[in-house]
């Protein structure tokens, strides 16, 4: 066998053993999608789990800041990759859909593509696939944090930065998470307590959360925000119930699970709402 055979059957079998390239999606399909792998692809997304802007309670600056952001960017306007940080259970990931479907609603052009964090060793073939369409896109991450040995985070860069080429102009980047430098604290700490160089070992992971332009932080509510939550799920929805009651009730609810948060109050409106016998559409 020739030389030339030889290297024809080999690069057949890398081509053979290289995973094919993501089929182009019908991004008319939908205004929302799911990045998955294995093989890669963009699936899209017939309806949305979210709540309405309106009822998202006691985070008005950081909905303010953030919707402002979006229309800038749905609007062709340069526009910072977000980091929403904080407390868990108040609304973050809930505000992101919520800040997109309202950007929607105000006959601006946006899809929301959401990513694992799992999967962000394959964000390049993301990137390239969304390169160059006429769209935009909000790249949207739930849940992002990084232990002391994930080598996820320098995927994320390219997300952020870009690389050589640069961030697609038409890719925006969201990103949710209960730490603000996307790490433990005593991570942190004992990086900088152990290493030859503290300042060094943790600068790299650390600095990722610098490249988000913009911070926006999450703190728990208090009690009357909890109730206003409540009220305003109540309303939405068409329960009724005494004011006293639902107070007491509400309170009593909390108490139990230790813990005011937005994610409690729309637990105690699912089981009040059942008890009521209202079904919950929509």
């Amino acid at each position: 066998m020739t030389s030339k055979a030889v290297l024809t059957r080999i690069a057949a079998a890398l081509e053979r053993l290289a995973p094919p390239p993501p089929d182009m999606p019908d991004f008319a399909a939908s205004d929302a999608f799911v990045w998955q792998t294995g093989p890669a692809r963009l699936v899209p997304v017939a309806r949305v789990a979210r709540v309405d802007i309106g009822l998202l309670v006691g985070i008005d600056r950081s909905r303010d800041t953030l919707l402002e952001n979006t229309r800038h960017f749905a609007r062709g306007l340069p526009a910072n990759n977000a980091l929403l940080w904080g407390a868990r259970g108040m609304g973050k990931s809930s505000l992101v859909k919520a800040v997109h479907a309202q950007v929607r609603a105000e006959g601006l052009a946006l899809k929301i593509v959401e990513l694992s964090r799992e999967d962000l060793p394959s964000v390049g073939d993301l990137l390239a696939l969304l390169r160059g369409e006429t769209a935009r896109f909000l790249l949207f991450c739930d849940d992002l944090s990084f232990s002391h040995d994930d080598q996820h985070y320098k995927s994320l860069k390219a997300v952020l930065d870009g690389g050589i080429m640069g961030r697609p102009e038409n890719v925006l980047f969201y990103a949710t998470s209960n730490r603000r430098h996307l790490m433990p604290r005593d991570m942190i700490e004992n990086e900088r307590s152990t290493a030859i160089n503290p300042s060094e070992a943790v600068e790299e992971k650390v600095s990722l959360s610098d490249r988000f332009g913009l911070w926006l932080g999450f703190h728990p509510c208090s009690q009357d925000e909890f109730l206003a939550m409540i009220d305003g799920y109540c309303a939405a929805h068409g329960v009724a119930v005494p004011p006293e009651r639902l107070r007491a009730e509400a309170v009593e609810w909390y108490t139990t699970r230790g813990g005011r948060s937005g994610r409690v109050a729309w637990q105690f409106f699912c089981d009040l709402a059942a008890r009521e016998g209202v079904a919950l559409t929509g």
